[in-house]
């Protein structure tokens, strides 16, 4: 019975989404689009990339945003942490992540 608590603890622990300590309360740094008031919420470099994926004509790569970005694109190393955030700002409902690996805004 204690394994399967343990068990269950844990799951929960890896789908929670990352959060913060802010004024001794715990507050996700970054929130899910319906949750916050506007992109204000982001953090600088996430509304940098919510920005450059918004300027561009259609979907576009994690590498065409690393340029942007001024990241060495030709370094697939610098270019994860970049995707890594992407990804997240796609779950959180700011950006939509298509099947080919692509990003779009959402409106």
């Amino acid at each position: 019975m204690n394994r399967l608590a343990e068990q269950a603890l844990a799951d929960a622990a890896t789908v929670a989404p990352a959060s913060a300590k802010v004024a001794g309360r715990a507050v996700l740094l970054i929130p899910h689009r319906s949750d916050a008031a506007d992109e204000g919420a982001l953090p600088g470099d996430y509304r940098k990339i919510l920005a450059i994926v918004r300027e561009a004509d259609g979907p576009v790569q994690v590498r065409a945003v690393g340029e942007r970005l001024g990241l060495d694109a030709a370094v697939r190393g610098k270019l994860e942490p970049l995707r890594a955030k992407m990804t997240k700002l796609a779950d959180r409902g700011w950006l939509h992540k298509r099947g080919d690996g692509r990003f779009t805004a959402r409106p």
